[in-house]
């Protein structure tokens, strides 16, 4: 028997990579002839943008290996069947939960492997190929809204007693992490308004200090006076260099380089506990991380939805139409991880739900399928 497990382990194994490096390939050529298109703008050459689609590759593999493992698996299930070969297997005693308990132990492989590539690699390899192509081009990330990025930071007392509320207008983003064009509005707990600081330029220290150059500063006292009302004034005042702290750092920053979902699970839990802290909507980020923590074990349910193709014998269809089958599974697979993601985002569902129900149906399917073929018998 375990000779069996190490030979449909191995067979396992190869299709997958082998499915693996096709996709890979063939998104590695889609990303280049898209990159042509910047070619020459700026610093940006045909060298960057080989070393931007292939710092890519890390993110394709990971999301591409749940669809290439039912891929791979569909193919070398419908191989044993086409030569027989599994059922001499079955009839060596092979049954159907050792046959799923082989196929588990090379899904725990792969899975681990997804899941180092997604937390390690893939984020970092993400950041370098951002900030290749951004220094090349001579470009900074912007915001989407005319007037730049808007973030909301706060300054607390070590009791956690909310001090100075901050709203935080950043005009660009540069790879390095530094950021231009800066506007930070300071309100008390009671949104009374405290200072305005505009900087040309800020860059970030360890001590969780941002030291702005070139700043202008409005402080907006409160005076009292006879009436009820408090009388404003302002006193403006300017300053080549001045250093500012907040726990808002570049890598909470870094979010505007790399989408959420090629975040790490450790960046993701990070800003989503920043976004709560400021008492902000972290839905989609919360989302994010749930696919980090569950998409790895997509990749055993895939093995899973693969393994009824082995017992179907050549006249329930050939190994071009298995595949086939697992090509379209592959693909509704892929689609419905980010339909449900979306869903779950407008409904308001549990992040956990949203992003396990295509991994929990594609389950029930593999087990339904197993049950018929195994009643086909």
């Amino acid at each position: 028997m375990r000779l069996l497990r190490a030979y449909i382990g191995r067979e396992v194994r190869v299709a997958v990579l082998f499915v693996l490096a096709g996709f890979l390939a063939l998104f590695t050529i889609f990303d280049f002839l898209y990159e042509i298109e910047d070619v020459g703008r700026g610093g940006y050459r045909i060298g960057h943008a080989f070393v931007f689609v292939l710092l890519g590759l890390p993110s394709h593999f990971y999301e591409l290996m749940p669809v290439a493992t039912l891929i791979g698996a569909v193919y070398a299930m419908a191989q044993f069947a086409s030569n027989s070969e599994f059922t001499a297997m079955r009839a060596a005693g092979l049954g159907r939960r050792r046959a799923l308990a082989s196929l588990a132990v090379i899904g725990i492989w792969l899975a681990v492997l997804t899941a180092a590539v997604g937390e390690f690699v893939a984020p970092a390899a993400e950041r370098l190929a951002q900030s290749v192509r951004f220094g090349a081009l001579g470009a900074a990330v912007g915001g989407q809204l005319r007037s730049g990025i808007w973030i909301k930071d706060a300054l607390r007392d070590p009791n956690g007693e909310l001090q100075v509320q901050r709203f935080v207008n950043i005009g660009e983003l540069d790879p390095d992490g530094s950021v231009n064009r800066v506007r930070v509005f300071e309100f008390d707990a009671g949104l009374n308004l405290l200072r305005i600081i505009e900087a040309e330029r800020a860059t970030w220290q360890r001590d969780n200090t941002w030291i702005f150059d070139d700043v202008k500063e409005i402080e907006v006292p409160r005076v009292e006076a006879d009436e009820e009302a408090a009388v404003l004034g302002a006193t403006r005042s300017a300053s080549e260099r001045m250093s500012w702290r907040s726990e808002l750092s570049p890598s909470l920053l870094s979010v505007l380089l790399v989408d959420a979902d090629r975040m790490s699970a450790w960046n993701l839990y990070r800003y989503i506990s920043y976004m709560k802290s400021n008492q902000q909507d972290a839905s989609r980020y919360e989302i994010a991380l749930w696919k980090k923590i569950v998409y790895p074990f997509a990749v055993l349910v895939m093995l899973a939805l693969a393994l009824p193709s082995a017992y179907m014998q050549a006249r329930a269809g050939g190994v071009g139409f298995k595949v086939f089958a697992a090509v379209m599974l592959g693909i509704a697979f892929h689609f419905l991880n980010g339909l449900f993601s979306n869903l779950g985002l407008l409904n308001t569902w549990p992040a956990w739900i949203s992003v396990s129900l295509p991994s929990f149906g594609a389950l029930v399917l593999a087990l339904g399928m197993l049950a018929w073929v195994d009643r086909a018998r």
